[in-house]
Order: structure tokens, then sequence, then C-alpha cells
């Protein structure tokens, strides 16, 4: 229930959801004689699709989520496990293909495979199944282990978690699957604006973990706060905006360790 309840908010939440709402109820209600409120909402919709599109409201809301946790200046020397977190690859294109398909967060699994070349001896966790409330038979961990053996890691080195389907349930069933011993030394690779929420639900079930962030999508330089696509801008506003909610949404269930985790 939790779940499908996430699910729900999670799209009516998004800023371009509210927006097309506005519009489409003021227009409603203008054709329904009630001009004023209708004038008002389709003037909100309106005005906040050219506000998202002028102004950098995208990076505003990305910048202090992919900032939280830096890059790592000094890599530790030894490590015993890489886990990257789900999220990246794309089952049932990959089904309907046959050859392994990522989304815009195909840096998480590049990168796993670099840490994996870097530290030889490490195991390389990935952790998803299915997040859609409909999905086929493909897990995504099915096409993890695909895309990584096709890229020349060592099917022994491998371990799959294929059953979670948000961030607490990879924190939860890889920690069941790998029980990791006091001391070690584990990475969790995934996106940057995704960090903090990750290691929260990791440290909430008892594993500290070193939040090691890829795929950013925000920037300081004010080249990239330029207008650039509507469709780009709402984009990642939506993926800000469900990162907020989701840290608040975590630590209100008691399942992240603060409201903002640090480093």
């Amino acid at each position: 229930m939790i779940f499908l309840l996430s699910k729900f908010a999670g799209v009516l939440l998004r800023p371009s959801t509210l927006l097309l709402l506005c519009c489409v109820v003021g227009l409603a209600l203008s054709w329904r004689g009630r001009s004023r409120l209708g004038r008002g909402l389709l003037l909100a919709g309106v005005g906040g699709f050219v506000l998202v599109l002028l102004l950098p409201i995208d990076q505003w809301a990305l910048l202090p989520l992919e900032d939280r946790f830096p890059q790592i200046a000094n890599p530790p020397a030894h490590v015993d496990g890489i886990i990257v977190l789900g999220g990246a690859v794309e089952p049932d294109i990959t089904a309907d293909r046959g050859i392994p398909s990522l989304n815009g967060n195909a840096e998480r699994m590049t990168e796993g495979v670099t840490l994996a070349r870097r530290y030889p001896n490490a195991k390389l966790v990935f952790t998803g199944g299915r997040g859609a409330v409909i999905s086929g038979s493909l897990m995504e961990a099915d096409v993890a282990r695909m895309l990584f053996t096709d890229l020349g890691v060592a099917p022994d080195r491998l371990v799959m978690e294929r059953r979670s389907r948000t961030t607490w349930e990879n924190a939860v069933f890889t920690k069941e699957l790998v029980h990791p011993k006091p001391g070690e030394t584990w990475i969790l690779v995934t996106s940057a604006d995704h960090v903090a929420r990750g290691v929260g639900a990791f440290r909430a079930v008892g594993w500290d973990v070193i939040g090691w962030p890829v795929g950013y999508k925000s920037g300081h330089s004010l080249l990239l706060w330029l207008p650039s696509s509507l469709g780009g801008s709402l984009s990642q506003l939506d993926e800000a905006v469900h990162e907020w909610v989701g840290l608040v949404a975590y630590w209100a269930m008691g399942r992240s360790s603060a409201l903002f985790p640090a480093p």
C-alpha cells in the first residue's frame, strides 16, 4: 500500500503535473462560466511554465541536493564492496530489443564498472527489481548482470538483488543478502541528487556506506543557468521535487537516519 501511495503521490506532486492541472481546470472553469477563478488558474499554470523556461528554477532546486555529498577527494585504499542502486536501466526495452538499455542515470552503471576495475577484490552489488506498478518478468538486476558481464566484470564478483522496488527496500534487501561485517568499507553509487536519501536509508538499517555521487544535472556555472528547453527544465525540476519530497517522507516514516543526511 505504501508503495502504491508513493507512486500516486509522486505523479501528483510533480510540478509539471500541477501546472498542467492548473491549465486544464482553469480552461474548464472558464467554459462553465466561472471566469474569474478559471482565469486565475490558467494564468498560474501558464505563468508557471514560463517561469520554469526563463529562470533556472530546476538548477536552484537540484544544487543543494547534488552538493550535499561532494566527490571523494581521497578514495579509500581498500573497498570490500560496491553497491550500485537501480534506476539506470530499462527492463522492458531490454526485453523487447534484446540488448541492455540505459536511461539518463546511466552513470550509475558505468561508474560501478570503473570502481570494480579500481578495486579488483571488491564485490560488485546491484540492487533493483522493478520500480513500476505494472512490470514484466525481466528485473533491473537481470539487465545489470547482462551489462556488467558484457563490460568484462567476472560473474563470480557479481551479487544481484532483484526484489527491491524502492530505495528503502534497496537498503533492507541488500543488507540481508550480503551481510556486511563491522569494519568493512562499502561504496554506494547513485545519482548525485539521490545520494542523501540513499545513504540515509542505508544508515537507518545500520549500514554506514560511503556515498559516491555520479550523474550530475546541475552546476554553478552561469552557462548552465541559461534558458534551455521547457521539457528538459521541467523534467529536472520534477526530479528535484521528487527527491525533496522523498527526503521528508523517509524521515517522517523512520526510513532515514536524518531529514537531510550529510557526509
